[in-house]
């Protein structure tokens, strides 16, 4: 007889092979031919622009294109922390995060040109060959990313059109597969009518500001010698005058963007991006890689591209096609909009790091408190209700610090002289007003409601938020941000850690009532419907878009559904669980990948059907792998782990066990501790922030089920001379005779 996990196992191998060969698409599909470009575009790469080097006066092509135009701030994130104008070319040539393989962040080099010797052949007459070009594209190509270059200048040649570049940098951003542009000029001064006319898609390499950065130098130290306010505007100034020699060269019909491709030094900002031409009007611009108002990514340049010349995008080019989203706004005001953007998001990149040590340094010294209220227990009745009184606060003070680090996004901190403490005071007072609404009314009592209170305000928090496009998660302390550009809309790895956990603990805290009054079913059916919106606002493409999340989200709620029932569950049953999370998960991608701009849950479902997939699995463990190397979240981890056993669940060491008074006073407390635990484990397992995101987790649970077992010798006190009935052997009769306050 075959067992039953190798039943399983087979039936689930024979599922994806029907699946595979059903659904994958046909070699007849995969050959269409390329229809002859409908348009045609010029791309102004001005590496290092900015939105606060753009004036009336000092800029005013700049200027009239954006007052024109369609405007947001551009992320340029390649591989690197900081993007170098030759990463920011190729990542429009590949549509895909690009570098230079080894080069320091200086100006491109100059292109091979007719007469010179070229490993990829000779240039084409009047034309010219990138430098380096395969090194490049054999490193590229074994990079996470797998960037394909030369694709755009690729699919401009297959549909029969021309390139063109003008400067060294724009031939490595419109080269093609071999490097090649059909036309080369060294500055916009020299480009003729002809060469404008004659050109389907034409890069131009705008370089007078970042060159200013390269003659102010280094200090002996090797750093970035600053570069006063009057010469940046200068160089700004200079750039601005090439690119109205382009616009004022231009045939009519030409579509223009506008990119601040690169970085100037190490740290990042959002750029630059202005599009004029057909369906980019005055007002803002986004795209569906982002998500969010005035923000498009350097990927959607490639897409962009495409779109304007009449080109099918590849699935290599990942990016999203620039939309506009007209505006009654004078150019003066979007653009101080988009600088308040990039305002924001160094604010927070200037403090988010340190924000988790000081999360996780704080939970320590609050676990630290807690264990030395626990040796004090001694005295009299009154002082010893004052210590667990006061403790339990501080742990719900601590617990609501994570749900209230996203509702600081509320507020405009970033614009304060001095935002840090503005932003510390934000994220405290919110953090006091979900403890005080905690403690505010009868509830305080009760050992699971001011916990119930503190996440499921987190949950509707988070939940509200990835339903209405992401505002909080962008630019907050534990969210995602601009310039590392790793997500833009729906649930990053912290968020879905938080979100997931509070919404378990919620579940299982709101059963308990059901649960009292032995209506198991009802209690049942709270985690099912709490169970089934936590999966679709985690896991749909319209909202949190995580595709990690759901695998660790179905297995964890349906072991607390399991035990509110009082059903046993076994390594069997979690399997099948975390079974039915991928099946459902894949279920969502593959419909996503039908729609007309997939995310990348739809993307990996191509990728499924392509055989790429096993090196994106094996991509993302070796990130959480190599989220060990993350020390603040690894120490957190290690500390509360230790405080969870010695302190929470060790009755021996400290005379009590706050965890073991928890689950005497509530029925659903044990199950909430495994659960959440649980989510926690697979979600680091299957996620490439790995530790972080078990880290995260415990920084809400820990403290919320450390003020449960405090309350709970809050009522033992009080109780003293009351018998308390003793527990049972067995799980369930262990939780089924509370006491009045056991609420």
């Amino acid at each position: 007889m075959t067992p039953r996990g190798t039943k399983i196992a087979m039936f689930l191998a024979t599922l994806v092979t029907v699946l595979t060969a059903v659904l994958a698409p046909s070699p007849a599909e995969a050959a269409t031919p390329a229809a002859a470009p409908t348009g045609r575009v010029v791309i102004i790469g001005v590496p290092g622009l900015m939105w606060s080097d753009i004036t009336r006066d000092g800029t005013p092509a700049l200027w009239g294109l954006t007052s024109q135009g369609s405007a947001a701030g551009l992320s340029v994130r390649t591989t690197r922390v900081n993007t170098c104008p030759t990463d920011g070319w190729l990542t429009l040539s590949a549509g895909q995060r690009s570098r230079l393989p080894h080069g320091d962040c200086a100006l491109p080099s100059a292109p091979i040109l007719p007469g010179a010797d070229s490993p990829t052949g000779a240039p084409p007459k009047g034309g010219a060959i990138a430098a380096g070009w395969p090194a490049i594209k054999t490193d590229n190509a074994g990079t996470n990313y797998h960037a394909q270059i030369g694709l755009l200048g690729d699919e401009v040649h297959r549909a029969g059109g021309r390139t063109m570049a003008v400067g060294p940098g724009a031939v490595f951003g419109a080269g093609d597969g071999g490097g090649r542009v059909d036309r080369y000029v060294e500055s916009p001064d020299k480009v003729t009518a002809a060469d404008w006319a004659g050109s389907t898609l034409a890069a131009v390499d705008v370089d007078d500001l970042f060159r200013a950065y390269i003659d102010a130098g280094v200090d002996p130290h090797g750093d970035q010698v600053p570069l006063s306010d009057d010469k940046r505007a200068a160089a700004a100034a200079a750039a601005d005058r090439r690119v109205g020699q382009v616009v004022a060269g231009l045939p009519e019909g030409t579509g223009v963007l506008v990119a601040g491709l690169s970085d100037t030094g190490v740290n990042p900002h959002l750029r630059v991006a202005v599009a004029k031409g057909d369906g980019y009007g005055p007002g803002y611009m986004t795209s569906s890689a982002t998500r969010q108002d005035g923000l498009v990514t350097l990927t959607d340049l490639t897409a962009t591209t495409m779109k304007l010349l009449g080109l099918k995008q590849p699935k290599q080019a990942v990016g999203s096609a620039w939309k506009s989203q007209p505006s009654a706004k004078s150019a003066h005001d979007r653009i101080d909009t988009l600088m308040d953007e990039d305002v924001a998001a160094q604010a927070i990149r200037a403090v988010q790091t340190s924000f988790y040590w000081v999360l996780f340094a704080t939970q320590l010294v609050l676990y630290g408190i807690a264990v030395i209220a626990l040796r004090r227990l001694g005295g009299d009745r009154r002082s010893r209700a004052r210590i667990l009184g006061g403790t339990r606060v501080i742990a719900l003070l601590g617990g609501a610090a994570p749900g209230a680090s996203f509702l600081a996004g509320l507020l405009p901190w970033w614009r304060a002289d001095h935002p840090t403490p503005v932003l510390i005071c934000t994220v405290l007072g919110f953090a006091g007003l979900l403890t005080g609404v905690a403690l505010a009314g009868p509830w305080r009592r009760s050992i699971v409601v001011p916990g119930l209170v503190i996440t499921g305000v987190t949950a509707l928090v988070l939940a509200l938020d990835v339903m209405t496009g992401s505002s909080l998660q962008l630019n907050t302390l534990m969210g995602y941000t601009a310039l590392v550009a790793g997500r833009f809309y729906g649930f990053g790895n912290q968020a879905f850690s938080l979100f997931a956990v509070a919404a378990i603990l919620t579940a299982a805290w709101l059963a308990e009532y059901p649960l009292r009054k032995e209506r198991k079913a009802i209690a049942v059916g709270v985690v099912a419907v709490i169970g089934a919106f936590t999966v679709a606002v985690d896991g749909l493409p319209a909202f949190g878009s995580d595709f990690g999340g759901v695998l660790a989200i179905v297995p964890a709620f349906a072991m607390l559904g399991l035990m509110v029932a009082g059903q046993r569950v076994s390594a069997l049953k979690l399997a099948l669980f975390f079974a039915a999370g991928v099946v459902i998960v894949l279920v969502i991608s593959y419909v996503n990948a039908q729609s007309a701009n997939p995310t990348h849950l739809g993307r990996f479902w191509q990728d499924l059907m392509d055989g790429d997939a096993w090196g994106i699995i094996v991509r993302k463990f070796n990130a959480m792998v190599n989220s060990l190397g993350y020390w603040a979240y690894t120490w957190a981890l290690a500390a509360a782990v230790v405080f969870l056993f010695f302190v929470l669940a060790r009755p021996t060491r400290w005379r009590v066990s706050l965890l073991q008074g928890a689950y005497e006073h509530s029925m659903t407390m044990r199950p909430a501790v495994i659960c959440a635990l649980t989510v926690g484990v697979i979600g680091t397992l299957v996620n490439d922030s790995g530790v972080v995101i078990l880290s995260v987790a415990l920084s809400l649970a820990t403290p919320l089920m450390l003020a449960a077992g405090l309350r709970s010798l809050e009522i033992d006190l009080r109780n003293a001379d009351t018998p308390r009935p003793a527990p049972s052997g067995s799980p369930a009769a262990s939780t089924e005779s509370p006491s009045a306050e056991r609420r």
